[in-house]
């Protein structure tokens, strides 16, 4: 099997730029959530039905983690991920001038399925990072996911306050062509070995890295339960703070998530630690914050300032446990990372789904406090399991 051969160094100033091109592709997926209303009246949908559109983009999401993701590990990266974001453009171009809703919905489909480049692009960043800050570059470019779902409900807001929901996409389709032309000019080649797997063969492999990769199966389960916590609190946050108490704008809501960008940007030492050999030390502490984060949280009706706290608390918590998986699995199996990254991330939807759903339905149930006795319910969960399978060997090999 052939090597490529490197032609430009990935240096931090790379990293960072794959960190911003992951925050506006994840972003894509996350625009909608605000707009619903908009979208319901643009398109004559009723608000029983309207959630439709959120459920499309996260499942077709879904579907791209396994179709897309592995063939990072059957064809070199660097075009692959030109033709996503090439091809995604063209879906945010056909959303926003889309006439009929039921181009709208394939539009999104298409969005949310393309999505996936985020991922492609973490896994392509730890191939052509040193191993000894493989950790930190993973942090830095996971770090630009996270700040581009905080952020899209806030720029979606105020670009629909300004220009009408069209224009959310539209600018999101100039700034996607703009960072498709720079990646083109810039992007490293790969230094990945090419597979020789067929692509039935590669989506076959998928599952049986379930059944083969410990590894995979433990931290695969722990990202399950921090993104439940984590969808459970910016999925139902807007029920409490839209109520006569507070009565905030979709807008003001949505400013909120700026509070969680300072706890990701914080989490980024978190690769750092792991790279150090203390990726179970980070896990604990990480563990335990996000734990600790329920209690200012459940406090929103004292002051809106335990919430921000809450939110930083819990948003270093999940991102410091989502790096240091990342961080652990690319130690393994490099000829497979896309592979790994796409198993991995289907826990994560899957999280992401049931959080979702149980905050909604635990909030109609017994209201902000409710929620927060669940999410807590959850991080004990979370850090019980960490404990119990804390001297699996399979956790420990090259990371203490």
């Amino acid at each position: 099997m052939k090597q490529q051969t490197v032609h430009r160094p990935f240096t931090r100033s790379i990293a960072f730029l794959f960190a911003i091109t992951c925050g506006l592709a994840v972003a894509n997926i996350y625009y909608a959530q605000p707009l619903l209303d908009s979208l319901a009246v643009a398109f004559g949908i009723t608000h029983s039905l309207i959630g439709i559109v959120i459920t499309v983009t996260q499942l077709c999401y879904a579907v791209g983690l396994f179709l897309l993701v592995p063939l990072g590990d059957l064809i070199p990266r660097r075009p692959l991920i030109i033709g996503h974001m090439a091809l995604s453009v063209i879906a945010l171009v056909v959303v926003g001038l889309s006439p009929t809703v039921y181009i709208l919905f394939g539009g999104l489909a298409m969005v949310g399925l393309l999505a996936v480049v985020t991922q492609t692009l973490v896994a392509y960043a730890s191939s052509l990072a040193k191993p000894i800050e493989r950790g930190q570059i993973v942090g830095i470019v996971t770090s630009g996911i996270v700040i581009g779902i905080l952020f899209a409900r806030s720029l979606a807001g105020w670009l629909t306050d300004l220009a009408g929901w069209r224009s959310v996409y539209l600018v999101s389709a100039f700034l996607m062509s703009g960072m498709t032309i720079i990646l083109f000019n810039i992007l490293p080649t790969d230094r990945q070995v090419k597979s020789s797997l067929s692509y039935p063969q590669l989506l076959f492999s998928v599952l049986k890295l379930y059944k083969q990769q410990r590894l995979l199966q433990i931290r695969g389960v722990l990202a399950m339960l921090i993104f439940i916590a984590f969808s459970m609190l910016w999925t139902s946050i807007v029920l409490p703070l839209s109520e006569p108490s507070f009565s905030l704008t979709h807008t003001a809501i949505g400013a909120f998530g700026l509070a969680g960008i300072a706890g990701t940007l914080g989490a980024v030492r978190a690769g750092k630690l792991a790279d150090q050999g203390k990726a179970q030390w980070t896990t604990g502490i990480a563990l335990v914050l996000l734990l600790l984060s329920w209690i200012p949280l459940s406090w929103i009706g004292h002051s809106l300032y335990w919430l921000i706290l809450g939110i930083v608390l819990l948003d270093l918590a999940v991102q410091a446990v989502h790096v240091t998986n990342q961080s652990m699995l690319f130690t393994i199996m490099p000829e497979a990372r896309g592979r790994l990254t796409a198993s991995y991330m289907i826990f994560y939807s899957i999280g992401s789904a049931i959080g979702s759903m149980a905050s909604t339905m635990m909030y109609s149930y017994a209201g902000w406090s409710g929620v927060c006795y669940l999410g807590a319910g959850v991080s004990i969960i979370a850090l019980l399991f960490w404990l119990v399978t804390l001297k699996n060997p399979a956790n420990h090999k090259s990371f203490t």
